[in-house]
């Protein structure tokens, strides 16, 4: 299964990575702006540069005449970079007011992607803002007192939210009221926080909480979740002294290890159009396959370290190692 792209992004997307004339992949030497936005480690990093025509006297005139974008993301980071450099340049923005440019016309740009690729069109913005906050700093232009928050100290101060891509609570809050985030997968969906080993899901100060804080916290559901019977003593699963997890017997770990690949990770995959097939269980060794779009994803080792691997260490047994299978 792959992503269903409009022909629009396809085409950007081929021809960007063609070099063809008029595209915009690649980097200009000494810019009058550059912005960075996203991390080389968790996969998606993008580098927005851009020129300038000056004006002679007041720098909030000056108009972009040239805008560059490296990526390190997929199709549609690549297609949604393209679209914002276009919008851009054909529309003879200042700096200023490309600050104006969202996600949403991104996205109306390319007609259209897929609602697990938005992030993508996210991270070109954010990156943007970036370079017109550092375009400010080179010109003098003293953005608040123009009314502009551009917020430039977000990503590097602030208590860390999501470990995984390293984004912060200030900049979590804000994309949430930004983009009308109201859920867990809508947050993942939109800047993927949460996305990796989900831990920052429902702990203290984690993303439900913000979302409680920023909408209100929903009317509580009861819900009995499913127990084990009670282990007689000395049976395998008792407690043992001092709180140590007890051994568990072949078919105890297969039914835990199957019991959270079906309650925590196969949802996560399933919203981004995967899924993933429990091949094999050898003492401590799960074989595990992806399937569907995440088979084909470049994060794949990733999703299967961060996302899978952790959940079965922290949920059932710590020497637990997830070893990947390809198709055959």
């Amino acid at each position: 299964m792959g992503w269903e792209y409009s022909a629009k992004t396809k085409q950007l997307f081929m021809d960007a990575v063609q070099g063809k004339p008029g595209t915009h992949l690649g980097e200009i030497e000494d810019p009058d702006g550059i912005g960075e936005h996203g991390s080389i480690a968790c996969g998606d990093a993008l580098r927005f540069t851009f020129r300038v025509r000056r004006h002679p006297t007041d720098p909030t005139q000056d108009v972009i005449e040239q805008a560059r974008y490296l990526t390190f993301g997929c199709t549609s980071a690549i297609a949604s970079s393209e679209a914002l450099c276009a919008i851009i340049e054909q529309g003879g923005y200042t700096p200023i007011k490309a600050l104006s440019v969202t996600n949403k016309d991104i996205v109306d740009y390319l007609e259209g992607l897929p609602e697990q690729k938005i992030h993508c069109s996210v991270m070109g913005a954010e990156a943007l803002t970036a370079a017109v906050f550092n375009w400010a700093q080179r010109r003098g232009v003293d953005l608040a007192k123009l009314g502009v928050d551009i917020h430039p100290d977000e990503q590097e101060e602030g208590r860390i939210v999501c470990q995984c891509f390293g984004l912060t609570e200030p900049y979590i809050r804000r994309k949430i009221t930004e983009l009308n985030l109201r859920s867990i997968a809508e947050i993942t969906g939109a800047i993927k926080a949460g996305g990796a080993c989900m831990s920052c899901h429902h702990k203290p100060g984690g993303l439900q909480d913000l979302l409680d804080e920023a909408w209100g916290r929903p009317e509580p559901k009861l819900r009995r979740l499913p127990e084990l019977p009670a282990a007689r003593p000395g049976a395998a699963g008792a407690a043992l002294a001092g709180g140590e997890r007890p051994q568990l017997s072949p078919y105890q770990l297969g039914k835990q290890v199957e019991r959270v690949l079906d309650e925590y990770c196969r949802p996560m995959l399933r919203a981004d159009g995967g899924d993933l097939e429990l091949v094999d269980i050898k003492d401590t060794l799960v074989y595990c396959r992806l399937t569907g779009a995440c088979a084909q994803c470049s994060g794949s080792t990733r999703t299967l370290q961060f996302m899978v691997e952790r959940a079965l260490k922290d949920q059932v047994d710590e020497r637990i190692r997830v070893i990947a299978l390809t198709e055959a």
